[in-house]
């Protein structure tokens, strides 16, 4: 493996990303997109970018994802993609029907400078939107931002399109549930129902791509977010906001626009991440905590106590999204694990304040980079090996040629299936994530066990 000769020297680099901790901010757009129900994402650009994306969060979530491009040839790139746009949308609406087209933008488009609602409103003019249908739009350059923020722009462009100014409140909060899996933004939901209190939550892709196995192919799947739902978002007495960098940027957008107030906090990822969601839940819907919650945070500290055994002073190198990454460091300094090598490839100026301040117990160097990649994190390794690592698909690589233990977790996960299926999120979710990472480190140790030490029981 190529890999194996990554130097030990750390030299900095200002102008060169090396096996970037990230990818493209359209797929991260597309991937909100659907959580819109009878939503068809569209690529304004090339249609190598929407082949991409696509295949992309197919091959993470095993299923089939639709979406439209704007085909851009050598004449759109130089001349513009306007005539492009108004034929897709025209094209879609004729032929798919969808409820609402949600264009995000390529490197192409933004290069050129097409202006998406000029673009919108000329193919309105010209009676290519039917009524009762809507286009919306965010800009999604790849060559700034991440995944992670294409998810971010998409969503705020579900606020800024939708929500309305409302001043007869509604006993409904909103919840924004941050780039998370299909899985998680079910669990989110459930635990608002276990609390009695109704909740919109959006983007959902629950039930979209997780849905079951029917033996039929639906265009549109039954999941998602509705346009009626969004559209009473203005009406909602509040907003909690999962994650920052995912998540914030729409919350603001509904306070400001609606003067909804908003709460943003942590995704609910460990035990006080996950206690403090259900607290704002419960202030904001004035409601009080139901025994099944209860019963579920002590089954995890239970669980969390039975294994700290194992878990104690174990190092973890961590590779993944900000928003994750500061919820998952925090759990692990919970149950006295070290994380001591942090990268995210997602700009942000907090990431790595927030990642100082929960590890600032942890008696080892702490190394941590935001807007990093995957080459800096191998050479930290290389200076100071860990225990485990935690990351997507492609830090398999460097997991096999240091020989460490390995368990994926994040955005995305090519050569695994079912994790769109089972929540990290919330008790339930703090639960499996110990399992998973317990299995990781005593398969090692089983492995590497000489015969009079191969035990049966723990």
């Amino acid at each position: 493996m190529l890999l194996r000769h990554t130097p030990d020297e750390v030299v900095e680099r200002q102008a060169l990303a090396i096996n970037p901790a990230k990818t493209c901010q359209p797929i991260g757009a597309m991937y909100a997109a659907l959580g819109i129900h009878r939503c068809l994402p569209h690529s304004h650009g090339s249609q190598g970018c929407c082949a991409y994306h696509r295949s992309t969060l197919t091959r993470h979530y095993r299923e089939p994802v639709m979406a439209g491009t704007s085909s851009f040839t050598e004449g759109s790139s130089v001349f513009g993609g306007q005539a492009n746009l108004i034929q897709a949308i025209h094209n879609i609406f004729t032929i798919y029907n969808p409820d609402v087209i949600a264009v995000h933008t390529t490197c192409l488009s933004e290069t050129i400078g097409d202006d998406i609602p000029q673009i919108a409103s000329k193919a309105a003019d010209e009676g290519r939107i039917p009524a009762g249908k809507y286009v919306i739009h965010a800009n999604t350059p790849s060559f700034v931002g991440s995944h992670v923020t294409g998810f971010s722009n998409m969503t705020r462009a579900m606020a800024d399109y939708f929500a309305t100014p409302d001043t007869h409140r509604e006993h409904r909060i909103n919840i924004i549930p941050g780039y998370v899996e299909p899985s998680d933004m079910a669990e989110i939901k459930r635990i608002a129902g276990e609390l009695g209190i109704p909740a919109t939550v959006f983007p959902d892709t629950s039930n979209v791509l997780n849905a079951p196995q029917t033996g039929r192919f639906e265009m549109f799947p039954k999941g998602g977010v509705t346009i009626q739902e969004l559209l009473r978002t203005g009406a909602a007495i509040g907003t909690i906001a999962l994650g920052e960098t995912a998540s914030g940027a729409a919350a603001r957008a509904l306070d400001a626009r609606c003067k909804v107030p908003c709460e943003i906090l942590d995704l609910p990822i460990g035990l006080h991440a996950t206690d403090t969601f259900i607290d704002h839940l419960r202030k904001m819907g004035g409601v009080p905590v139901p025994d099944s919650l209860n019963i579920e945070r002590g089954q995890l500290l239970d669980v969390m106590a039975d294994m700290h055994q194992y878990f104690y002073g174990k190092k973890v190198g961590l590779v993944g999204d900000p928003d994750q990454l500061i919820v998952l460091a925090e759990f692990l300094v919970s149950i006295d694990m070290w994380p001591i090598h942090i990268v995210t490839g997602t700009p942000g100026k907090k990431f790595e304040k927030r990642i100082r301040e929960i590890t600032r117990s942890v008696p080892h160097p702490v190394n941590v980079r935001g807007a990093g990649d995957m080459f800096l994190f191998h050479q930290w390794l290389r200076n100071d090996p860990v225990d485990l690592l935690m990351g997507n698909t492609y830090l398999k690589y460097i997991a096999r040629d240091e020989d460490i233990p390995f368990v994926r977790l994040g955005f995305p996960i090519l050569d695994r299936v079912g994790h769109s299926y089972m929540p990290t999120v919330g008790y339930r979710g703090g639960l499996r994530l110990l399992e998973k990472i317990l299995d990781a480190i005593l398969d090692r140790i089983d492995r590497d066990a000489p015969e009079e030490s191969f035990e049966l029981v723990m």
